[in-house]
């Protein structure tokens, strides 16, 4: 039986790897990655809803969100120079802690 936290894994960096794609291609004047952008959403929904079979959706749903939303502001930091304040920060943690507590409280 698969792992429905790995497939929940992959479908978050998926959806990162998709968003990060629409970044680079620049409103779809890079059609090439903006075509590629939708491929990686395709996979991304697809091993969701795989995922989904054994996870509860809004347990799901909320770590998905949640951990994509921290994981783009990070890159964002990192590779395209965009500033985060210390609220963005704080907040940002709370999410994290959000995630984890959520994935703590959740069976197996």
């Amino acid at each position: 039986m698969a792992n429905h936290w790995l497939l929940l894994a992959i479908a978050i960096a998926l959806e990162v790897c998709g968003t990060l794609l629409l970044k680079q291609s620049h409103g779809f004047a890079r059609w090439q990655l903006g075509v590629t952008a939708i491929g990686f959403y395709v996979l991304c929904f697809w091993v969701f809803a795989t995922a989904l079979r054994s996870i509860p959706v809004g347990v799901a749903y909320a770590i998905w969100a949640g951990a994509g939303i921290v994981m783009i502001a990070a890159i964002g930091h990192a590779v395209f120079d965009e500033k985060l304040g210390l609220t963005q920060l704080f907040f940002m943690s709370l999410v994290v802690i959000g995630i984890v507590g959520l994935r703590l409280a959740t069976p197996q």
